[in-house]
């Protein structure tokens, strides 16, 4: 049985406008065409350190053709790239740190589901470790990933600036 929620999504309006989109995310995160995996910020709560974002399954996604031919299915790597991008981009729009945070680890991942073209997938984030140093920042989210009010995965992700 999955986790509960990090928080609870029937308080969030899932079909208003995006507070930042693909072009203001683009601002912020360095990632470019096939790897631009995060297509919008729902909402956050800078005070509780929570975010919701979602990437757009598209039929013509790069992976779509190959994984797995006639039923395309999302790569697992591929959701914790968006939930990566999410953070990073959480960290540095919201909390204001300067530079790259790059990916520096994955724990704790479980995939309970699969995600297909054409579907949304929701992206929760907590950020639950937050260290600012004289010369770098340390970043730890709790993210899960949500299609259809069902849990996809869930992951402990850790970022760095670089």
């Amino acid at each position: 049985m999955p986790p509960p929620f990090l928080f609870d999504l029937s308080q969030i309006d899932l079909k208003a406008k995006p507070l930042f989109g693909k072009e203001a995310i683009g601002k912020v995160n360095p990632q470019r065409f096939e790897m631009q995996q995060l297509d919008g910020i729902l909402w956050y709560d800078k005070e509780k350190f929570l975010i919701l974002g979602y990437k757009d399954v598209a039929e013509d996604e790069f992976w779509a053709r190959g994984h797995i031919p006639g039923r395309p299915l999302m790569p697992a790597v591929i959701m914790i790239e968006a939930a990566a991008q999410m953070s990073s981009f959480f960290t540095k729009q919201i909390y204001e740190v300067k530079g790259f945070i790059g990916f520096a680890g994955v724990d704790s991942a479980k995939f309970r589901s699969i995600v297909e073209p054409g579907q949304r997938l929701y992206l929760l984030g907590h950020i639950v470790k937050f260290k600012r140093r004289k010369r770098t920042t340390h970043v730890q989210t709790s993210v899960q990933g949500v299609v259809d009010g069902a849990m996809v995965f869930e992951a402990v992700l850790s970022g760095m600036q670089v």
